[in-house]
């Protein structure tokens, strides 16, 4: 197995936890690399981020209703963002334990969004915000309060040893955490501390709603399996035009593959059941023995 099989191999086997960091991760790269860029050759440095990150502005967000999401992925700097994946990866090892991966996802952009409805809101009711003109939002924490929260509330009683701390039950760090983004509202960064707010509120409810039997994230889902479902489509219509021109070229060497039809035919129902599981629990439902024959059947391709 080569290095680009390796890479391929561990992305495929990663969890989704470590998915979203290394997307936040490349992203912030490429922006940072952009920056440095735009400085040498004396261009405005900002130009790029200026359409992706979160307006308060609720006028500017109609030109770029996509910020919503995309803020999320972008950060201030080396410490924003890893203090950032780190209380991410820390609470999504616990609440992968409870929930499955596609909620994880529900949790994480729907607090996003929540956190950005809760920034932009704030930005045109308070007054103590009368005064500032333009501002914008940018950070993944708005989601990674809502599975913190999310999870905390799940198991509340539940402890952590958090390093010097010694073992700390989960309801305390995540009062602490909002606690903390409560107290510095004054101190600056107010509007950022108040989309954390919002996100670990949307943790709090959908975790309480989940225990009265309602998810409030099926909409979400339902809504990434639309979109999922049409770049599916456009694919398979790519694979049957392949197929097609396949069989045309290949009338004089039917002969030879009729022996070895059977045990493709057994290979490709395998994979279908495989791509269906997926479809239906997302991947890291599947065993490690199903991980393997997928990623050799994709190789064998």
């Amino acid at each position: 197995m080569n290095t680009s099989d390796r890479l391929r191999y561990k992305l495929n086997t990663a969890s989704v936890t470590e998915k979203l960091i290394a997307v936040n991760v490349a992203v912030f790269l490429l922006f940072y690399i952009f920056r440095t860029v735009a400085y040498l050759f004396n261009l405005a440095p900002d130009f790029l981020m200026e359409w992706f990150v979160f307006p308060s502005n609720p006028s500017e967000f109609i030109i770029k209703p996509w910020s919503i999401v995309t803020y999320s992925f972008l950060h201030g700097g080396i410490w924003h963002i890893l203090s950032n994946m780190l209380i991410l990866y820390f609470s999504g090892i616990y609440f992968l334990n409870y929930f499955s991966p596609r909620r994880l996802l529900n949790y994480y952009f729907l607090g996003v969004i929540c956190g950005a409805l809760i920034y932009m809101l704030s930005y045109n009711l308070f007054p103590a915000f009368s005064q500032i003109g333009k501002s914008y939002l940018i950070g993944a924490s708005a989601g990674v309060m809502a599975v913190l929260i999310g999870i905390a509330t799940q198991i509340p009683n539940m402890r952590v040893r958090l390093f010097l701390f010694g073992s700390v039950k989960f309801w305390i760090i995540a009062v602490i955490l909002v606690a903390i983004d409560v107290i510095q509202i004054p101190s600056g960064n107010a509007g950022g501390h108040l989309a954390h707010l919002g996100g670990a509120a949307l943790g709090y409810v959908y975790t309480k709603q989940l225990q009265k039997g309602n998810d409030i994230g099926a909409w979400w889902e339902q809504l990434m399996d639309t979109i999922s479902d049409l770049f599916k489509k456009k694919k398979n219509k790519s694979n049957m035009k392949t197929v097609y021109k396949n069989q045309k070229k290949s009338n004089n060497t039917k002969s030879n593959k009729r022996s070895s039809g059977k045990s493709k035919s057994e290979e490709q129902q395998k994979v279908d059941v495989i791509l269906d599981k997926i479809s239906k629990s997302g991947y890291d439902s599947l065993t490690k023995a199903e991980k393997d024959f997928l990623f050799r059947a994709g190789k064998d391709n």
